[in-house]
């Protein structure tokens, strides 16, 4: 055949833009930095076109990972969490992490494959094919939605983020067939050109669909004004949906001169030591006397859940007086507790509306006083269990400079949750709320330590951590000086403790504990027993400023936590 015979195979040729190549230019255009993934071979062609974008890519180890630092990625930094999870497997894998997430109204967007559309429900057995995926997924996410066809993805995407910014958060899911994912897409929508100049302006942001939480009604505002104005001993309690509410909720707090109580996910709204602030503790005794005895109280943001007002599950915690309920949920207003006057709102916004009516009001209901002597109470029934897991963490977040807390369930993690006091909002999260999952902390701490690049301690125990002791390589791979404090009570203790109480027969729960250290070599960590203040103190200093994370094991049993506790102030 002569050149001019030849057939025109060396010729350059464009490919058409596929499905999963726009999937990627739409996420960079609602301003995701961060995909957490485990390619497969149904979701290969996602992969595609993210050289072309800013986004960068994390490997977690096990899919329950991906999902698990997506949410700690997002309570760290404020900022959506997005995983690229395989058909069948990989979607049953991820659930346990979407509950989690939804329990806490934590977004996150899970983007899944499924089987090509003419296989879809088929029942035919094909490779990772499950009788119906979106339907089993729709119960551990807001919206469950699959794309059939490219031109509906624009869609789609901005009603995930639509649900992220506008109401209640929590998982989305997004599933394309294999084949839809390398379609043809170029006939669909494209999201606008940003030059680089753009994106780094303060402004990029405003060529987004603006979409809000609904503003408060003013004349209920207006009601609730006088209603505090006449209250004889109100109470105000904050919950997680107030996390980015700014100094307006400590102002609120003293304009009402009430006693506030704050949730698990709003620690750090009021400062340490603050003269109004009652911590965490509505679920003690103490506590739950001065919200009993409330003629009005004031919850905002809060689902007002047994895992923040009954951790030990009574079934004793009472609302007696007038309950006010400002939130973004409108059955969430109604439930557990009936609201006498129910809000549907944006927090921040509900709060400076209330600060405005209250500014040229002193109410004087000698708080300050109340709370004083309740504070006195919690201090002398602590135990000295107790106030040795505080001080060890008091003092960690005394010498590390803006460290966030990430807990499992575990010991120190219930201990921290009642007595720990955060510096300021995102800097103390944990699976005990909500759904209460074990092995969350070490790999939603990889995800807080991604999206704030502030140092990050997991609380973790022995057995907790071998759920996804997996993801420290992860961590290892990232370079990432995380400190994943591991207490080992040699078992499952708090679920040993609850069955010695009951009288029940300890079965299954002394299960042989690991070598830690030898674990920590081979996945690629350092590795420390701590079993002295100074010891910890000075390995701080080190290991934060490290490039590889690092495992401090810490005996529950040990001595000098009790004499750490001994010193231990509490509401400081």
């Amino acid at each position: 055949m002569t050149q001019s015979m030849q057939a025109p195979s060396s010729l350059p040729t464009t490919s058409p833009l596929t499905c999963g190549e726009l999937l990627v230019q739409w996420l960079e255009y609602y301003g995701v930095e961060t995909v957490f993934g485990i390619p497969g071979v149904h979701t290969v062609e996602l992969y595609r076109g993210l050289p072309n974008t800013d986004i960068r890519h994390v490997t977690p180890r096990h899919e329950q990972g991906a999902g698990f630092m997506a949410d700690g990625y997002y309570r760290a930094s404020g900022k959506v969490g997005v995983c690229f999870i395989i058909t069948g497997p990989g979607m049953t894998n991820i659930m346990t992490a979407m509950a989690q997430a939804l329990a806490d109204s934590i977004p996150m967007l899970v983007i899944s494959s499924v089987n090509k559309v003419e296989d879809t429900g088929s029942g035919e057995g094909h490779l990772h094919e499950l009788h119906d995926q979106q339907g089993m997924v729709s119960k551990v996410a807001l919206m469950s939605k699959t794309i059939w066809q490219p031109e509906a993805l624009p869609k789609v995407i901005a009603e995930a983020f639509a649900m992220f910014n506008g109401a209640r958060p929590g998982p989305v899911h997004i599933q394309l067939p294999i084949d839809v994912i390398t379609a043809d897409a170029s006939h669909a929508a494209k999201p606008p050109r940003m030059n680089q100049s753009a994106k780094n302006q303060a402004d990029a942001s405003l060529a987004l669909p603006q979409v809000t939480r609904p503003l408060p009604n003013p004349a209920q505002l207006d009601l609730i004004a006088q209603q505090l104005k006449s209250a004889k001993n109100p109470v105000v309690l904050y919950g997680g949906g107030c996390v980015d509410v700014d100094h307006d909720a400590q102002k609120l707090a003293e304009l009402i001169d009430a006693p506030t109580f704050l949730t698990i996910n709003a620690k750090g709204l009021l400062p340490p030591g603050h003269a109004l602030s009652l911590g965490s503790n509505q679920s003690l005794d103490a506590g739950r006397a001065v919200i009993s005895e409330a003629d009005l109280v004031l919850a905002i943001g809060t689902e007002l859940g047994e895992t923040d007002y009954d951790v030990f599950f009574n079934g004793e915690f009472q609302i007696n007086g007038t309950l006010i309920r400002i939130d973004c949920d409108a059955q969430q207003l109604q439930r557990p507790f009936r609201a006498d006057i129910a809000v549907l709102s944006d927090a921040q916004m509900a709060i400076s509306g209330l600060c405005t009516r209250l500014g040229n009001h002193n109410l004087d209901h000698k708080a300050a006083a109340r709370v004083a002597e309740v504070k006195q109470t919690l201090i002398e029934a602590m135990t000295p269990d107790f106030a040795g897991q505080n001080a060890l963490l008091k003092l960690i977040r005394d010498e590390v400079k803006d460290v966030i807390f990430v807990g499992d369930s575990t010991q120190p993690v219930y201990s921290g949750n009642l007595g720990f006091e955060a510096l300021s909002t995102r800097k103390w999260f944990n699976s005990s709320t909500g759904f209460g999952t074990l092995g969350y902390g070490l790999p939603a701490a990889i995800g807080a330590m991604i999206g704030s690049k502030a140092p990050v301690i997991s609380l973790i125990g022995d057995g907790g951590i071998q759920f996804t002791i997996a993801e420290l390589i992860c961590a290892a791979e990232l370079e990432l000086p995380l400190i994943v404090l591991l207490w080992n009570n040699q078992g499952y203790g708090e679920i040993r403790r609850y069955m010695e109480e009951g009288g029940l027969p300890l079965i299954g729960v002394n299960i042989k504990t690991p070598n830690f250290e030898h674990l920590a070599a081979g996945f690629g960590a350092g590795y420390r027993r701590i079993n002295d203040k100074q010891q910890l103190l000075d390995a701080l200093q080190t290991d934060t400023k490290g490039s590889q994370p690092i495992v401090y094991e810490v005996d529950e049993a040990d001595e000098f936590l009790i004499n750490m506790g001994k010193t231990f102030t509490c509401f400081s």
